[in-house]
């Protein structure tokens, strides 16, 4: 169970990003985060894993507080929370197979990893995910040599090797056109079902909210101001997300 307790995100120069924002997601349950762009949707995500500092609140993940942990408990929990970007975050020049490894470094001796060097094990790991995301024959590519698809599989992947409990997916599609989309979303649909992993996913589509999304809350300013199902999206809420001159297409 991931618990949010009214969190609060100012940034330096005053700019309120969170607004005592409370909310709870059941394991296992693939919850879509909307709202306009600077509605706080990346900040919220990157604040569950202390990423961004929160500056208010509490979260409680299995009953652990996370924003309280210390930098070595921190570092444990990181190991069991993905994270898949928007723009990707690979290491351009470097291998796929490398881009994926990165995912097994909190499990790795430091010095190790400096070196870039993990455990017939590990390969064993990038290869499976790499396998599962239909990429095993790429593996030695650059990243910078794929499309903006499969650089994102290679993001799903490099989450996966970690053996995560929860995803945290911010904005995974927005660079992506419709049918890549589709393609991305049905492999983070995949992990939650087959797999039981928590996904939290921001996201701009509806159409995706739709389909996708077992629970829905949406930002507005930084405020929840609508937590359900995609089904209870209404025009009223809609406008109350979107804003009053907002026209819901289909």
């Amino acid at each position: 169970m991931l618990k949010v307790e009214h969190l609060t995100k100012i940034y330096e120069g005053g700019t309120l990003a969170l607004d005592d924002v409370s909310f709870e997601v059941e394991d296992g349950k693939f919850l879509a985060v909307i709202g306009l762009s600077g509605s706080g949707k990346s900040t919220l995500l990157r604040c569950i894993n202390r990423l961004i500092e929160p500056t208010e609140g509490r979260i409680i993940w299995n009953g652990v507080d996370v924003t309280s942990a210390s930098q070595e408990d921190l570092r444990r929990i990181r190991r069991r929370i993905g994270m898949v970007f928007q723009h990707f975050n690979l290491v351009n020049r470097s291998k796929v197979t490398t881009n994926v490894l990165a995912g097994r470094l909190g499990y790795t001796n430091p010095a190790f990893a400096l070196l870039n060097r993990f455990s017939a094990e590990d390969h064993d790991r990038a290869r499976k995910q790499l396998d599962r995301v239909g990429l095993i024959d790429r593996d030695h590519h650059r990243a910078d040599a794929l499309s903006g698809g499969q650089q994102q599989r290679v993001g799903i992947a490099r989450a996966m090797i970690q053996e995560p409990e929860m995803i945290l997916a911010d904005e995974p599609v927005a660079s992506l056109d419709p049918v890549l989309a589709h393609s991305i979303m049905q492999y983070l649909e995949q992990i939650n079902q087959q797999d039981g992993v928590t996904v939290l996913c921001s996201l701009h589509f509806l159409d995706l909210v739709e389909r996708y999304s077992q629970q829905v809350i949406a930002l507005n300013e930084g405020r929840l101001v609508f937590q359900g199902t995609a089904a209870e999206l209404d025009d009223e809420k809609f406008r109350d997300i979107y804003g009053q001159e907002a026209e819901r297409v289909g």
